[in-house]
């Protein structure tokens, strides 16, 4: 009897899998990262809803977002002061090991607007989310 009958069964370990981001806007959303003063309208389609803003770099967002969360008051604002600055910490790290992978796995809107199927829109000054959740997209806003 062969050698490899012998051996007890192991079962292939899980894999993760998850959406796979389009690459042609993982490719835009690299070239508007090169400079961050860049916005360039944009349409997508999330959820079966339409999501539609200014694409931005992660750093103009990730600018904007500090600036908004030290504009918070009340109880506990103070921790917030420190937290883009961690954030950032995390990420740089991240990216040590996570280096070479290239292509960007989040976008970013400045004055978004979101419209369901019941037609309401919702506007958010700024809005991150991840491109394997796009299942279409279009260079422009609607009219």
């Amino acid at each position: 009897m062969p050698a490899e009958h012998d051996a007890p069964h192991e079962p292939a370990a899980p894999a993760v899998t998850g959406p796979v981001p389009d690459v042609q806007l993982q490719m835009l959303v690299r070239l508007v990262g090169q400079d961050p003063q860049a916005a360039l309208p944009l349409t997508l389609v999330i959820g079966g809803g339409l999501l539609y803003g200014d694409l931005i770099s992660h750093e103009a967002w990730t600018t904007d977002w500090a600036r908004r969360l030290r504009g918070v008051d009340g109880p506990g604002a103070q921790l917030l002061e420190r937290f883009p600055e961690q954030v950032d910490q995390v990420v740089a790290d991240e990216r040590g090991h996570l280096a070479g992978q290239g292509l960007p796995q989040w976008l970013h809107l400045r004055d978004a607007t979101s419209v369901a199927a019941t037609g309401r829109a919702v506007v958010m000054p700024l809005w991150r989310g991840r491109l394997g959740d796009v299942s279409g997209w279009s260079l422009g806003k609607p009219e």
